[in-house]
């Protein structure tokens, strides 16, 4: 290790200390960063990244966030349209959240394990009262991925049950369970066989589902559980059909099987209500959220299901558990983002600056139905699909050049997302439409 080591440990602790870095500060900065995940993260970002040139050596560099904005190290302002694939629906750093995470590390960052935590208790609270139906034990975790692995060991203990049904193009995590869940064949292959049990059948398609619980029964092989997304996120922002859901519910109570909302992406405000399911007027029997949770300030999840299918777990609550999962700072971040969300109106507001936006965006790409196949979205949750991968690519890069970062979603690769937070202004979002239309007429089919 040696004093090298440790003298470039005290100049990085020097550089979290700024707030503003000099011409010569920043420069240094970015070829760290480049160096570092070039030689020690993993160089594939490098290819992966819109930012970086092809000799590696310049990159966009994150620095500063506020609001619906962030800057690079170099001071360029973007407005943030990714949203760290929907984190930030209560924007970036927001004042209540950040003031309750620092009021909570003033006296006790994490917890001992041992003793009851009071923020997960009251927090558990919250949640009861403002999911919908009758939800009411919660289990706290740290990603999206972690809940849907919490919901499936639940689906797992209420019944002797394995078949679980999932869906084409949907993205519900990368740790092996959740996995099992995902469909992309890319992700996938390189890890079977994955978990036993899970079938996969399109999305919105209420004929193959209902057939799916038939040939399962009769075979001995009856369906525990559905997961679905109630819109699909990395898939596309794909809607489902009117009532789908609705029928979907019907067919598990008809079969006894569980129903799993993965609103891992779609909850906490960003589709118009504060969970995407009471848009449909639909109660499932365990709700999956993360991202936007902790405020964007802690990473925080949680899986929230009714006593009915939680009581499995109180005989032995050891029976799953996260060291960090419902620790003080992740309760604190979430309690105060429910507290902005529900305060600033939040939900409501994604459902106007949506429709404002999806319209902005839908008028800008008249005349180029060449490019566009289509534009589609609920609240502040938007896709942009194209005919051809390249074409997104280069808007996509475009737009990015011009101070508005987007990017495409993880399963439908045509596809470009608008996820800003949910604070942003008019003005922003006239900023987005003319950024997005200056770049499309400038990019060729």
């Amino acid at each position: 290790m040696g004093i090298e080591t440790t003298t470039y440990i005290k100049q990085v602790l020097e550089m979290i200390a700024k707030q503003e870095v000099t011409e010569e500060e920043a420069a240094w900065i970015t070829k760290e960063t480049v160096d570092g995940f070039r030689e020690n993260v993993n160089p594939g970002f490098l290819e992966y990244r819109k930012t970086v040139t092809q000799g590696g050596q310049f990159a966009a560099v994150e620095w500063s966030d506020e609001g619906s904005c962030f800057k690079d190290v170099n001071g360029k302002e973007y407005i943030d349209c990714l949203g760290g694939f929907g984190i930030y629906n209560v924007g970036h750093r927001h004042p209540k959240v950040i003031k309750a995470v620092e009021d909570q590390l003033k006296r006790q960052a994490l917890h001992s394990q041992d003793l009851l935590d009071p923020l997960r208790a009251m927090l558990a609270k919250i949640l009861e009262r403002i999911t919908p139906g009758d939800l009411k034990y919660s289990f706290f975790t740290n990603s999206g991925t972690e809940s849907v692995e919490a919901a499936l060991k639940l689906v797992k203990m209420y019944s002797e049950r394995t078949t679980i049904i999932s869906t084409t193009r949907a993205f519900h995590g990368k740790s092996l369970g959740s996995l099992s869940g995902t469909a992309k064949g890319m992700f996938r292959k390189p890890f079977l066989p994955l978990i036993p049990g899970f079938r996969h059948i399109p999305f919105g398609d209420m004929d193959m589902m209902r057939k799916t619980f038939e040939s399962c029964a009769l075979v001995g092989e009856d369906v525990a559980a559905v997961l679905l997304e109630p819109v699909q996120g990395e898939g596309g922002i794909i809607l489902p059909p009117p009532d789908y859901l609705r029928q979907v519910r019907e067919l598990c109570d008809e079969y006894d099987a569980l129903l799993v909302f993965d609103e891992v992406q779609t909850g906490m405000g960003r589709t118009g209500k504060m969970f995407a399911c009471e848009l449909y007027g639909v109660v499932p029997d365990i709700l999956c959220l993360a991202k936007a949770f902790g405020g964007g300030v802690i990473p925080a999840g949680a899986v929230i299901a009714t006593e009915n299918v939680f009581k499995s777990l109180f005989s032995n609550p050891f029976m799953h558990t996260t060291t960090f999962g419902g620790n003080p700072l992740a309760c604190a971040a979430a309690i105060a983002t429910i507290d902005v969300l529900l305060e600033e109106e939040l939900p409501a507001r994604a459902e106007e600056s949506g429709r404002y936006l999806l319209d902005g965006l839908r008028q800008a790409a008249e005349g180029h139905e060449n490019k566009i196949m289509e534009i589609r979205g609920i609240g502040l949750m938007i896709g942009i699909e194209f005919h051809r991968d390249e074409v997104g690519y280069e808007i996509s890069k475009g737009m990015f050049d011009e101070g508005v970062l987007v990017a495409g979603t993880l399963i439908n690769s045509k596809t470009i997302r608008i996820e800003p937070p949910l604070t942003i202004s008019k003005e922003e979002i006239d900023r987005v439409i003319a950024t997005f239309r200056k770049v499309l007429e400038k990019t060729k089919a």
